[in-house]
């Protein structure tokens, strides 16, 4: 979705809240931030596979969009902390039933793949059986 949806007045709330979370590794970053502060090189341990680039634009993004705080302590060399602002865990916390009903939906194509790889089971067994 275009960033500039993020603004504007005419669109559902589900859209103004899917635009602000709206990437690959904006929720993950939310679900880190939850646990505490953090120091950009700390996310990307966390997050194989997340460019320096791609984590500075994510959390650039969603400091505009009022979800995390940036911290710079005057120390040599210079130390940021992002965490989460008071906005940015109401946003958690509304993820929070999403969150659960995703895991309940890998948890029944979990069963389904254990069903129909127990099925194809069978039906080998009983082709070779009618051999």
């Amino acid at each position: 979705m275009m960033r500039s949806r993020a603004r504007d007045l005419n669109v559902c709330g589900v859209t103004a809240a899917i635009v602000v979370i709206d990437g690959k590794w904006k929720t993950a970053l939310l679900w880190l931030l939850e646990s505490g502060p953090h120091r950009p090189a700390e996310l990307r341990r966390k997050l194989p596979g997340l460019s320096e680039k791609v984590l500075t634009q994510a959390l650039r993004e969603m400091e505009t969009d009022g979800l995390v705080h940036r911290e710079v302590h005057d120390v040599l060399p210079l130390k940021t902390v992002y965490s989460l602002t008071d906005f940015g865990r109401d946003l958690a916390e509304a993820l929070a039933p999403l969150s659960d009903w995703g895991h309940r939906r890998l948890e029944k194509l979990a069963e389904t793949e254990t069903r129909t790889g127990a099925e194809t089971e069978i039906e080998t067994e009983a082709a070779r059986s009618a051999s």
